[in-house]
């Protein structure tokens, strides 16, 4: 595990998107609690790591289209995300995609200078012939698939495997679980640190109640990804970032320049 950087980072988490869901659809069989069904909101986020050496964007949102094929409320474009935060995509900024989801990587064009990171395995998965099938394919976007191949193509794409240090600390950590190449990003702040858990942890609820989410990959590292993020929490003053939960706008109530940019640390 990477060390933090001397002079820190913040960390601020853009909701840029929402909608609503219930328990039965957010949960992987949730029949098996014995539980009645139950309202359940989602937000959309995407992550700005803002230190001395620049900013990293850590995913990019949904696009126009994937959003409004799944019936998605988009509250700002990628472009106007980014603003919002305070990023300037003509800078450049890093990019660390957690996984090709539709709701990572749509906004990607918007940071047409980018470098970005991924996983190889989640590269590999999606560029491969098992993305085709329905029950992966819903929950991507071919056309952004096929954005990460031009990526490539131009040498703008690092594939990475396990822990990857993308910054003093800063760290890359694959997971597996929810894509077969889900990874978290650890950030080392003055606070502590911050586990942006992404997608290895949507809800909450997920770690609380060991409860893995409807969209996996592979169960079992689905839990074991749990167990990893839990023991990173062991560490005094560390926080996990859950990816979609509305609870973290209650859990950092801190507010950066707008309504819809909460600052994690």
């Amino acid at each position: 595990m990477s060390q933090p950087a001397a002079d820190g980072y913040a960390v601020l988490a853009v909701r840029y998107g929402t909608r609503q869901a219930t328990a039965g659809e957010v949960f992987l069989n949730y029949h098996a609690y014995g539980e009645p069904d139950r309202a359940l909101g989602m937000d959309y986020f995407f992550w700005v790591i803002r230190g001395p050496g620049g900013d990293i964007v850590v995913d990019t949102g949904f696009s126009a289209a994937g959003g409004r094929s799944r019936n998605r409320t988009a509250l700002l474009s990628t472009a106007e995300a980014l603003r919002a935060a305070g990023v300037a995509p003509a800078a450049a900024p890093r990019v660390i995609v957690t996984h090709a989801h539709y709701d990572h990587i749509g906004g990607l064009p918007a940071l047409g200078a980018s470098e970005v990171i991924m996983t190889e395995a989640e590269y590999a998965f999606w560029t491969g012939p098992m993305a085709r099938r329905a029950q992966f394919a819903h929950s991507a976007e071919s056309g952004e698939i096929s954005h990460l191949r031009d990526l490539r193509a131009a040498g703008r794409l690092s594939l990475v495997r396990g822990s990857f240090p993308v910054a003093p600390g800063v760290e890359l950590l694959e997971v597996g679980g929810h894509t077969p190449g889900q990874a978290i990003v650890v950030v080392g702040t003055p606070a502590g640190r911050v586990v942006l858990a992404s997608d290895a942890v949507h809800y909450y609820e997920e770690l609380e109640r060991d409860r893995p989410f409807s969209i996996v990959a592979d169960v079992p590292a689905m839990y074991a990804a749990f167990d990893q993020i839990r023991e990173l929490e062991q560490d005094r003053g560390t926080v996990i970032v859950a990816g979609h939960d509305p609870a973290v706008r209650d859990r950092f109530p801190g507010r950066a320049g707008s309504d819809l940019v909460v600052r994690i640390a």
